[in-house]
């Protein structure tokens, strides 16, 4: 069997596949994977895989390809050869594009086949394709392809869930609404299943909990801004054109309403994450958010540097505003680990995403908990300089009291003071660019082209 994944999550997709069937593949490149047929099944749910293939033939050269496919056995083709069938060819290359002249002559050459049947390129009953990789580097495309594989048609993955679920037409969306891909792969990397609880401390515009949601679980979340919570104020920059002001149905529970998954909402509150309000009792099965990092939104918790004076005894309370301070983000992914150790069941999972500096960027970075046990470790580019990555951690213990001092006996478990100065980096790096012009390659991306 075949595997075509998606090029744009490259770097994130071997965890998702071992979340959804515990494998560990053998790859023929980058973009395709030779896997088990029980395996292929299991992860058409996963949404980085873009389609599945029986695999007839592979090959360095056409040449290679027909040797190999004359030595497949005739008694696994001809049920899908048969006089009175009908099918069709497709061409597929990655990472670069063909003229359609070019794609007839492929199929043509494929002649030494025995198909029978009637070419149908509306409705046929099978589908058979010739698929050739020339990398993933879109600035030195090679002349012939580096490999090349025929099979039939399968299956295809999860995509078509990405476009109906994409944040261009959500009815609630915020500056950084979660990608629907990103969501969704996320989801799978926690392992999310029908009745499960799963909470985002850091809930935004909820698009993680519309992806949790699809997978049938119960769903909840906090967030430290009011407005975005309630869904009122200002419209953002990525809401609808010319809109200022929210609408009156825009909020979280008007998102799973658009996608049927209404019954999943729990709630979200108003609440910081610095101070849980929560008992201190295991209650979640996947904790999943993706923090802020003070770029297009500020890291913010309740509190303040200055003395606090005392309210009046009459004081109600109606009319007050929390004052807000800084909040490191090294405090937030220390508090955020603590929080998950105390409140995720065992075995539950912790799905965030960490931002990092790249020439600076190494393992001890990342936060560690000794309750918490790390699954994996992916890099998601955002420039040449920065990057984040997406953490996946699962529960092997309850914590102890000593957990608290575990800081002082073993380094790994201390908060990472660089991870504060992210933002300045993020800038500094960032003008250093724009003055160079060195990052325009960086928004290139190989595609797949039929």
């Amino acid at each position: 069997m075949l595997l075509c994944r998606d090029i744009h999550f490259n770097r994130i997709t071997q965890p998702e596949y071992d979340a959804k069937c515990f494998l560990s593949a053998c790859g023929f490149s980058n973009i395709f994977l030779e896997l088990k047929f029980s395996w292929i099944i299991k992860l058409m749910f996963a949404f980085s895989c873009r389609s599945a293939f029986e695999l007839w033939g592979h090959g360095r050269t056409h040449s290679e390809l027909r040797t190999s496919l004359l030595k497949y056995p005739s008694e696994n083709m001809t049920p899908f050869m048969q006089r009175d069938s009908t099918y069709r060819i497709n061409v597929y290359t990655f990472n670069k594009t063909l003229e359609f002249a070019d794609r007839i002559k492929r199929i043509d050459a494929m002649e030494y086949l025995p198909f029978e049947g009637t070419v149908s390129l509306k409705s046929p009953q099978h589908i058979f394709c010739l698929l050739e990789d020339y990398g993933t580097d879109p600035n030195n495309i090679p002349e012939h392809p580096s490999y090349v594989y025929f099979g039939r048609w399968i299956a295809d993955g999860q995509r078509e869930l990405i476009r109906s679920h994409s944040v261009k037409n959500r009815h609630f969306i915020g500056n950084t609404s979660m990608d629907a891909g990103l969501s969704f792969i996320m989801a799978n990397h926690a392992k999310v299943k029908e009745n499960d609880l799963v909470f985002d401390p850091f809930v935004g515009t909820g698009s993680l909990l519309v992806a949790c949601s699809h997978f049938g679980a119960y769903v909840c979340g906090t967030d430290i801004d009011y407005n975005t919570i309630h869904g009122k104020g200002k419209a953002c920059r990525s809401s609808r054109k010319n809109q200022k002001w929210r609408g009156p149905d825009e909020n979280i529970r008007a998102n799973l309403r658009q996608y049927g998954t209404q019954r999943s909402y729990l709630d979200v509150m108003v609440s910081d994450a610095s101070k849980p309000v929560w008992r201190d009792t295991v209650l979640f099965d996947a904790i999943i958010t993706d923090p802020p990092y003070g770029i297009r939104e500020s890291t913010r918790r309740t509190g303040s540097h200055k003395d606090i004076t005392k309210p009046p005894d009459d004081f109600c309370g109606e009319s007050h505003v929390p004052v807000s301070m800084a909040y490191h983000l090294s405090d937030i992914f220390t508090d955020l680990l603590n929080f998950s150790a105390h409140h995720l069941v065992k075995g539950g999972r912790l799905v965030y995403w960490l931002p990092v500096y790249r020439p600076e960027y190494c393992e001890e970075m990342i936060p560690l908990h000794p309750s918490l046990r790390m699954i994996s470790n992916c890099e998601q580019t955002l420039s040449s300089h920065t990057s984040r990555r997406l953490i996946t951690m699962e529960k092997i213990k309850e914590p102890e009291e000593s957990d608290a001092l575990a800081h002082l006996s073993d380094p790994r478990f201390s908060p990472y003071q660089g991870h504060n100065a992210f933002r300045e980096k993020y800038f500094s790096g960032l003008n250093k660019n724009h003055q160079s012009n060195c990052c325009s390659n960086y928004n290139k991306q190989p595609k797949m082209n039929e």
